[in-house]
């Protein structure tokens, strides 16, 4: 059986993460959408909300499911049985950063293989950065770029008077 990790804070999941999560259901037995805390990212979105978000975009995945972990990539991959790390690429850029994060998991467990997959040319100009700063100036324009199920859930969000 093969098993997969795709890591991220997914704050929040978009359409170019979605891509890449198909992509990687078709290539996998089993797929792990890991949300993984990221020190260096203050999230705008709560653990708990990125994880009800994402479970509800993926819901019609069935080889997928979504975890939360606070570790190393290579540990929730060893704790979920995943001999392999699902990657997305949108530019050179990614490429680069990515070749430099596969060195460091290869050194640290050379079990793991990376696999790299290309995000949709639609979706290569989407990131969370991005739609975090429509969020913040209350664009509506991000809801070109998220699953319409986290346009939904977000926007419950503001309507209750959430703080985001």
């Amino acid at each position: 059986m093969k098993i997969g990790l795709y890591p991220g804070s997914f704050d929040p999941l978009t359409l170019g993460h979605l891509g890449v999560i198909k992509k990687g259901a078709k290539l996998f037995d089993k797929l792990y959408v890991c949300i993984l805390t990221n020190a260096a990212k203050k999230s705008m979105f709560s653990e708990t909300d990125r994880l009800n978000m994402i479970k509800l975009a993926l819901k019609d995945i069935k080889n997928v499911e979504v975890v939360c972990e606070n570790t190393l990539t290579v540990d929730a991959c060893k704790k979920y049985g995943a001999s392999f790390i699902l990657r997305g690429l949108r530019s050179s850029a990614d490429f680069e950063f990515e070749f430099q994060t596969n060195n460091v998991n290869i050194t640290l467990a050379p079990e793991i293989e990376t696999v790299f997959v290309i995000t949709n040319i639609s979706e290569s100009h989407i990131s969370s950065s991005i739609v975090k700063e429509l969020i913040s100036y209350n664009s509506p324009g991000y809801k070109k770029m998220v699953p319409l199920e986290i346009y939904k859930y977000i926007e419950d969000l503001r309507k209750k008077g959430d703080e985001i």
